[in-house]
């Protein structure tokens, strides 16, 4: 028995160990995920997949657990995954973009506020629905960083794909959230020809995920780091293609650097993003696609 006793403390302590980093997010020197030895639950069911893409806005710089913060807001929710940087489901919370957007320090985004909110309205007509979302946001992109072929987009595709794969629980790719633009308000040239990237961006997405209706949610600038935020701005809202929508961020809440939101303004575009996904859900669901 006292030969035992040895054995039971390693047991229990390297189960407490493994238990704690599947939870919380891991240092990027590690070698592999905790989240491959302990799956959360619903890992292995089908999902609705939403891909998160853009720059730092959409990574999230949003403090965490400040004084006055709504933290339920964008607390974990068992029925919402993301997928990690290894391509392992896991439980979805903030910084959704910890393993992702690596070389800054990452905060609340909309992201985990979208899927809660979503989550309330879906379930009752799917009945149980299990969300994932697909971090791919970098901070400081401008959209030609996105262009096919470039590591940004090959990147977005490859998870976008992975996350439904049958290996994965298998899903369907519900929609592609993009908030970028802010690093394209330096250079006049880059605003100008905005539009034509970003028509471009959906028709290559579409194509390369094989689904030609994919609904896209864009996020028109609250702010921007030159003098042509106006500029981009005119241009994401000019966007005439189908199924296409824009959710306006101007007015809301920014941080010291005016640039990026603070966590109350991420979590009112959270809900902002939603009431717009299902918005053009039921416009979908009542208007058969050409």
């Amino acid at each position: 028995m006292r030969q035992l006793i040895p054995a039971l403390f390693l047991f229990s302590s390297l189960f407490l160990l493994f238990t704690f980093f599947s939870i919380y997010p891991l240092p990027l020197s590690l070698p592999f995920p905790f989240s491959a030895l302990f799956p959360p639950p619903h890992a292995g069911a089908y999902k609705l997949v939403f891909i998160l893409a853009g720059q730092s806005n959409m990574a999230g710089r949003g403090p965490l657990y400040s004084d006055s913060d709504p933290y339920d807001q964008y607390s974990p929710h068992l029925s919402v995954l993301r997928l990690n940087r290894w391509l392992h489901w896991e439980t979805a919370r903030e910084p959704m973009h910890y393993d992702i957007d690596v070389n800054k320090t990452c905060g609340v985004g909309p992201g985990l506020v979208f899927a809660k909110s979503v989550l309330q309205k879906v379930h009752y007509s799917y009945g149980e629905v299990v969300i994932g979302l697909v971090p791919c946001a970098v901070g400081g992109t401008k959209i030609e960083k996105w262009t096919k072929g470039l590591g940004l987009y090959d990147s977005a595709v490859k998870r976008a794909k992975a996350a439904v794969e049958a290996k994965r629980g298998g899903g369907r790719i519900e929609a592609l959230l993009w908030y970028q633009g802010e690093t394209d308000t330096v250079n006049f040239d880059d605003a100008e020809v905005y539009a034509e990237k970003m028509e471009t961006l959906i028709r290559n997405f579409r194509a390369d995920l094989g689904l030609p209706h994919l609904p896209v949610i864009q996020v028109a600038l609250a702010s921007g780091e030159g003098n042509y935020t106006g500029k981009v701005r005119a241009a994401q809202k000019g966007i005439q293609l189908h199924n296409v929508r824009t959710v306006d961020a101007y007015g809301l809440p920014l941080l010291n650097d005016n640039l990026h939101l603070n966590t109350e303004a991420q979590i009112r575009l959270g809900h902002m993003l939603a009431q717009s996904y299902l918005s053009l859900l039921d416009e979908l669901n009542s208007t058969p696609q050409p």
